[in-house]
């Protein structure tokens, strides 16, 4: 089972990785400024770059080149393409994971193998408009939506891409129509959305405002449930079992929580900054961290089980030798 990854930083060298183990792939070159977002399509065959130049970027994800440079009049923020319906077979195909540094922070993003391309792009930024773009007729004018009163921060494809959801600096999350092209419901929150992830199994929007991580119907926007952390959450995710959800923010720590009963299960810390982006595998054998302090880091689900770069080895099945080994390096990723 393959996995990868892509990362991208202020220099605007997004690069592939090995999403179970971080290794390095390769690296596109083409941005002249920061990248703000990014993402794979869902074959992994495509990958699209947001970034400050004014520019969102599609590229081969398997040469590197880049195929298609889409101009904005402003910073793009945010980039997805349209997906494909989710079924059991997601969490058991190739898993990609796509990340990016900007000032110093890393964001993760898993992205899953699965046999259909992606027909289109939907980009959002500081200009306040959602566009679509047709991937099959890059020369066409993209549809533009717009009703934002604020930089878009991040926007997604729903309901198997008939919708479209939008969170800005306005304090708003937005469900649209893909179709009419119509705001269908608004939410108003007191405070900025820190992030948003979107459970197509199942039909759940999971975002993060404040100590809030909140749980709503994608597909109505009708509230499920609220958890409060103890510090200020910048980003969460819900494990595909959906028995329990992990969560990190300003106080450098990772936060485990049991999704039914909302009690706290652990806490721990690994950055020395604060974590900007927790995304499950889609297998959620593992998830990964991005932080302010530069590094991504892996997180196993079940610790002590072989998978990627752990490897579960007993006591008694080492010699003396190899036994003293384990127990006194430090492995390194």
């Amino acid at each position: 089972m393959a996995t990868s990854s892509s990362s991208a930083c202020k220099d605007g060298k997004p690069m592939m990785r090995q999403g179970d183990t971080g290794d390095w792939i390769g690296t596109f070159l083409g941005h002249k400024g920061a990248v703000w977002g990014a993402t794979l399509n869902t074959d992994a065959t495509k990958a699209a770059t947001a970034a400050a130049d004014f520019t969102a970027k599609v590229w081969d994800a398997v040469s590197g080149d880049e195929v298609l440079s889409l101009a904005h009049k402003h910073i793009v923020k945010t980039v997805t393409f349209t997906q494909v319906s989710v079924t059991s077979e997601y969490r058991s195909a190739r898993r990609y994971i796509i990340c990016f540094f900007w000032g110093g922070d890393v964001v993760s993003q898993y992205s899953s193998y699965f046999p259909q391309d992606s027909n289109c792009l939907l980009t959002g930024g500081n200009d306040k408009l959602l566009r679509i773009y047709d991937l099959s007729n890059p020369e066409a004018a993209p549809q533009e939506i717009a009703g934002h009163s604020s930089a878009i921060k991040k926007a997604l494809w729903c309901n198997n891409d008939k919708q479209i959801l939008s969170a800005a600096d306005d304090k708003t999350i937005r469900l649209w129509d893909r179709s009419s092209i119509e705001e269908v419901k608004t939410l108003t929150f007191d405070t900025s959305v820190s992030s948003m992830e979107y459970v197509a199994d199942g039909e759940i929007l999971v975002i993060t405002y404040g100590r809030t991580v909140a749980f709503y119907n994608a597909l109505s926007l009708d509230l499920i449930k609220t958890v409060e952390a103890p510090a200020p959450i910048n980003s969460a995710s819900l494990h595909p079992e959906k028995d329990f959800f992990v969560a990190g923010g300003e106080d450098f720590k990772l936060y485990k929580f049991d999704y039914s009963t909302k009690e706290e299960l652990e806490s721990y810390k690994g950055h020395f900054g604060p974590v900007h982006c927790v995304r499950f595998s889609p297998d959620g054998e593992l998830y990964a961290s991005g932080s302010e302090d530069g590094t991504l880091r892996l997180w196993q689900t079940a610790v002590g089980k072989t998978y990627g770069l752990w490897k579960c080895v007993l006591p008694e099945d080492l010699g003396a030798e190899n036994a003293e080994q384990l127990y006194t390096t430090t492995p390194e990723i």
